[in-house]
């Protein structure tokens, strides 16, 4: 009896111990889940679709398939070389005190090796494969943006070659320095909420680099016309509204920053574009589409780092500074310097990267993100006007790394891949002739209306 009676106690017992170990354990977040797919799905759709059509409705006829085949592939580069590696390198080995690197993580996670569906991200109860995800539809669009400075005239092969490189070794440092080492980086907290550094003065800065080091297209100077204004407008529209992921499921939850950083995506763009349509409306006296497309695209890049961590006041101010900057950048800089940057992956991306992460460090407003507070009582995530000018300092520095790692990396994997691919240049003719039917032996054909007979 006494045998009995002990073995149901331990059992009993084994019972509660499970209990509450089960009680312990975190439970899946549901709602964040499903919201991280949510975005998962939307900023996927922004690389093979939305840039895609953005880029190639701005090329010529001649090279329109080959325009969306680099934005198309690139997708696929990014994200398998993300998954393969890049993952790793930028959200492992990530605790300074056992002796973790803040410029480059481990290969713990290659492969993702060691990460099962229960492995949850702490403090938002999502699994770390749905942030594997997501972040990778970060990289390879990218990668995909600084396709837009070497269109019409790069070989395929080096730029398959170069997008492989460039995620392992530019983008993913800049990945860990920003986002794997958030707060715990020996330069300070870099407010960059979806990508404004990481993302877009990156790859703008590296788009820059690679159309200097290809060289100018030989018809220049010849009168050019866009393949389809329909089609660049559509595409501006589809990133607008990938951008909702992009940017909302950065606070990496179903919750009122995530709802704060949707709002103000879509001002801050309205707004640009109305900057960029009223410009070009007062000095050619013409409000043109392709402007006010090109406007809410560069109010998607100036909002970017600003998104979760500014009210619609920053919001504001941030789309009025992206439409002149951008414009500026797109027509006037370009015209000054003289460099054939194709579709403005620096004037765009580069510079009104550069432009939203310093507005960052001014308008943050602490209480958009809860008012987070450090063990002595400051707030964390406060831009100057909210009591934090030392915060200007830190996002000048990242942008100042970034700037310079962005060039010397971006010059060492495309001089790499023109190496590996004799020159990465396309002869002369195929130029002339266009890359789609000379390179890729496919041709869009346009089907004229009036010769159609009913």
């Amino acid at each position: 009896m006494k045998k009995i009676f002990t073995l149901a106690f331990a059992l009993a017992a084994t019972g509660l111990f499970a209990q509450d170990a089960a009680a312990a354990a975190p439970v899946v977040d549901t709602g964040n889940t499903a919201w991280m797919l949510i975005s998962t799905a939307l900023v996927l759709l922004m690389t093979p679709a939305g840039l895609a059509l953005f880029y190639s409705g701005l090329t010529q006829n001649k090279s329109v398939l080959n325009t969306i085949g680099m934005s198309y592939v690139a997708m696929c580069t990014g994200f398998v070389t993300w998954v393969v590696i890049g993952y790793s390198l930028a959200f492992s080995g990530t605790d300074l005190s056992a002796g973790d690197s803040p410029w480059i993580g481990n290969l713990d996670w290659a492969m993702l090796s060691g990460i099962m569906p229960t492995d949850l991200i702490a403090g938002y109860n999502f699994p770390r494969l749905a942030e594997v995800a997501f972040q990778g539809t970060f990289a390879a669009i990218a990668v995909a943006i600084v396709s837009g400075s070497i269109i019409e005239r790069v070989k395929f092969s080096t730029w398959v070659i170069f997008s492989v490189l460039w995620v392992v070794v530019v983008y993913s440092p800049i990945a860990h320095w920003v986002w794997g080492m958030f707060d715990s980086h020996p330069f300070g907290i870099d407010m960059d909420f979806a990508g404004g550094t990481v993302i877009h003065i990156n790859a703008g800065v590296a788009g820059l680099v690679v159309s200097l080091m290809i060289g100018k297209r030989i018809d220049l100077q010849e009168q050019r016309f866009p393949s389809s204004i329909k089609l660049m407008i559509l595409g501006s529209a589809l990133l607008w509204f990938g951008w909702i992921g992009f940017n909302g499921g950065s606070a990496y939850g179903a919750n009122g920053q995530a709802a704060s950083a949707v709002m103000v995506t879509i001002f801050a763009a309205a707004v640009s574009g109305l900057v960029w349509l009223m410009i070009e409306w007062f000095i050619i006296k013409k409000p043109t589409l392709i402007g006010l497309a090109s406007g809410v695209v560069s109010g998607l890049v100036g909002i970017t780092p600003a998104a979760g961590f500014v009210d619609v006041t920053g919001a504001l101010f941030i789309g009025l500074g992206a439409g002149v900057v951008g414009y500026l950048g797109v027509v006037k800089l370009k015209e000054y310097l003289g460099h054939d940057d194709t579709l403005d992956a620096f004037g765009m991306h580069g510079l009104v990267g550069i432009f939203g992460a310093l507005m960052t460090g001014i308008f943050a407003n602490p209480a958009v993100s809860g008012n987070v507070a450090d063990a002595s009582g400051k707030l964390i995530y406060a831009g100057a006007l909210y009591g934090n000018s030392g915060q200007i300092l830190t996002q000048l520095t990242y942008t100042g790394a970034t700037i310079v790692f962005s060039a010397v990396g971006t010059f060492v994997v495309f001089k790499i891949a023109q190496l590996l691919t004799k020159g990465g240049r396309i002869n002369e003719k195929l130029e002339l002739e266009g890359m789609d039917i000379g390179y890729h032996g496919e041709k869009q054909i346009t089907i004229d209306p009036s010769n159609i007979n009913n």
